[in-house]
C-alpha cells in the first residue's frame, strides 16, 4: 500500500519513524454528469472573475478572504514555516481507556507503518505496551495543512490511528429527540427485549453493499441492451406503527413460531435495506439461548397445569372407586349378619 504521509510517533522521548497508510477504500460507484440531449460529458472550466480567463492549476494558488472580501494569498512556504511540532510528528499526548472516546469523534482511519528496521523495535514497543494497557494514545498530528486529533490502538499486529473531531466540530443535539412526552411500559420494554434476544447477533463479515451490487448489475444490463431488472415490491411494511404492543408481540410471535418449525440456525448473508419487513422472518429459525429459555419456561408452566389437572382426575377416580369397594363390603358384610341371625 502506498504510503501517504512520512514522519514519526513521538513517545516521550522515544522517536518511531512511520508512514501513514490508509486504511479504508471506498467502493462506491461514480457518476458523470451528461448533456442529456446528446450525452456529452459537462465539464467545469476554472475561470478568473477579473479578466475572465481559464487558469491551469499550476496558476492557481490558496488565499484566505477576510472579512471585508478582500484575499489575503498564502503559500506553501507560510504554512511550513509555521512553528507547529506535529508538522512531521505524530506527538502522543495521553493514553486513556477506549470508551472515552466518543464514537461521534471518529473519523478516518490509518495503519501506521515502521519505516525501516531501526524503527521496528520502537514500534514493537509501542505496539505491545498499548495491548498490555488495554488502553489507547491520543495524538496530536498534521495533515493536509491542518492539526488534528488521533487515537492510536492495535489492529492485530499493526498500530492503526483513528483521526479525531476536535470537541468543538461535534454538534449538541439540540432539538433532535422526540420533544413530546412519552411513557414506555414495562411490558413493551420486555417484549423489545424479548424480540432483540430472537433476533439476536449477526456477522458483520456477512453484511453487504447491496445497492452498489443492484447499480452494478443494472449497468451491466443496459451495458448489454437489456431491460433494466425491476425491484419486486417488499410484502408489507413501510405503513404507520398504529399498535406498537401489537406490532412487536406480532414480531416475536412470528420469531417463535419460526422456532417451532425447526431448530436450524440461519446464516445471514444479506440485510437488503428495502426488505425491512422481511428480518423478522429471515430470523424465524435463529433460536438464541434467551428464547429457547422462555420457551422451556412456557413449555414447563404448561406441563404443570396439565400434571395438576391429570393428577386431580386421578384422586377423583381413586377416591370413587375406594368408596364403592368400601361400600360393598360394608353391605356384604351386614348380609352375612343377618344370615347368621336368621339361621340361630
Amino acid at each position: 500500500m502506498r504510503s501517504i504521509w512520512n514522519g514519526a510517533i513521538s513517545f516521550g522521548l522515544v522517536s518511531i519513524p512511520i508512514k501513514l497508510v490508509n486504511a479504508t477504500e471506498n467502493h462506491s460507484i461514480s457518476f458523470r454528469q451528461i448533456h442529456k440531449a446528446d450525452g456529452g460529458r459537462i465539464r467545469y472550466k476554472k475561470v478568473c472573475e477579473l479578466d475572465g480567463e481559464e487558469v491551469a492549476t499550476p496558476e492557481i494558488g490558496k488565499a484566505y478572504e477576510d472579512a471585508d472580501g478582500s484575499m489575503i494569498p498564502i503559500t506553501d512556504d507560510d504554512l511550513a514555516a509555521l512553528p507547529l511540532p506535529t508538522a512531521k510528528t505524530i506527538e502522543i499526548v495521553a493514553f486513556v481507556p477506549a470508551d472515552s472516546i466518543d464514537p461521534l469523534q471518529m473519523d478516518t482511519a490509518y495503519y501506521l507503518s515502521a519505516a525501516g528496521v531501526p524503527a521496528a523495535k520502537p514500534y514493537t514497543l509501542l505496539r505491545e505496551a498499548l495491548k498490555r494497557s488495554q488502553k489507547v494514545a491520543v495524538a496530536k498530528f498534521a495533515l493536509r495543512g491542518r492539526e488534528r486529533l488521533g487515537m492510536l490502538r492495535v489492529v492485530e499486529d499493526v498500530i492503526a490511528m483513528h483521526g479525531l473531531l476536535w470537541p468543538d466540530e461535534i454538534r449538541a443535539p439540540e432539538g433532535v429527540a422526540p420533544e413530546t412526552d412519552v411513557t414506555v411500559r414495562e411490558a413493551e420494554l420486555d417484549l423489545a427485549d424479548a424480540l432483540m434476544d430472537t433476533l439476536g447477533s449477526v456477522d458483520l463479515d456477512s453484511l453487504h453493499d447491496d445497492y452498489r451490487v443492484a447499480v452494478e448489475e443494472m449497468i451491466a444490463a443496459k451495458a448489454e441492451g437489456a431491460p433494466a431488472p425491476v425491484l419486486e415490491p417488499a410484502a408489507g411494511g413501510g405503513g404507520k406503527v398504529l399498535d406498537l404492543m401489537a406490532a412487536l408481540e406480532n414480531s416475536v410471535r412470528a420469531a417463535k413460531e419460526g422456532r417451532a418449525e425447526g431448530d436450524e440456525v440461519a446464516e445471514v448473508t444479506r440485510l437488503p435495506a428495502k426488505k425491512t419487513a422481511k428480518r423478522a422472518a429471515s430470523k424465524k429459525t435463529a433460536a438464541t439461548p434467551a428464547a429457547k429459555k422462555t420457551a422451556s419456561k412456557s413449555a414447563s408452566k404448561t406441563a404443570a397445569k396439565s400434571a395438576t389437572k391429570s393428577t386431580t382426575k386421578t384422586a377423583a377416580k381413586t377416591a370413587a372407586k375406594t368408596a364403592s369397594k368400601s361400600a360393598s363390603k360394608t353391605a356384604s358384610k351386614t348380609a352375612s349378619g343377618g344370615r347368621k341371625r336368621a339361621s340361630a
